[in-house]
């Protein structure tokens, strides 16, 4: 009998990052879009911190012994947008200008769009995430600093896109490892 341990395999955390990420999302961003009232804020809250926010950070340390560095750059990082979201609504909102807000949902925008850059040679679907998410945060800054509610819903409607596509994603990376072949096709990496 050996002594030597088998090496450990890692499940794929991505799956549990992408749909903590697409139903926060989605929540919000029907906030955004005007299918709701800020009423509903509190549901949005509550699925931030623990679904949108601590299970993407899961995730991303579950990225880690992956060797994963996009993957844990990611999940670690917007599941702490949606720790810093929850904060901020809940106990700052009235006391930061929204000028303010507009560079922070900016600066969002400004690193999801370098992250946007890394996917290129990811799968097609993972770089239209990351493509309709910096537009959505651009937009939704840009409704900050105008004051223009038409920004504001757009980027609602950004949100959405962006929460669709993530929920196809997580849904084809399970399906498609319980299948063993591919049910749903999220389009091959580029090569090179």
């Amino acid at each position: 009998m050996s002594s030597e341990k088998a090496p450990a395999i890692f499940s794929n955390p991505a799956p549990l990052g992408l749909a903590g990420f697409a139903l926060t999302t989605w929540l919000l961003s029907m906030i955004n879009a005007g299918w709701f009232t800020g009423d509903a804020m509190n549901m949005v809250l509550a699925v931030a911190l623990a679904y949108g926010g601590t299970a993407q950070i899961i995730a991303g340390v579950m990225e880690l012994p992956r060797g994963n560095t996009f993957g844990s750059t990611a999940f670690i990082s917007y599941g702490a947008f949606w720790w810093s979201f929850s904060l901020f609504v809940l106990f700052l909102h009235d006391k930061v200008p929204a000028g303010f807000v507009g560079w922070y949902l900016f600066l969002w925008g400004v690193f999801t769009f370098y992250m946007w850059i890394a996917t290129f040679k990811a799968a097609f679907v993972l770089r239209l995430v990351f493509l309709v998410l910096w537009i959505t945060f651009f937009l939704l800054a840009a409704g900050e600093w105008t004051g223009m509610s038409a920004l504001h819903v757009a980027g609602g409607y950004g949100g959405l896109i962006t929460a669709a596509l993530a929920f196809y994603l997580s849904a084809a990376e399970v399906i498609n490892d319980t299948h063993q072949r591919t049910v749903l096709p999220i389009g091959a990496p580029r090569a090179g």
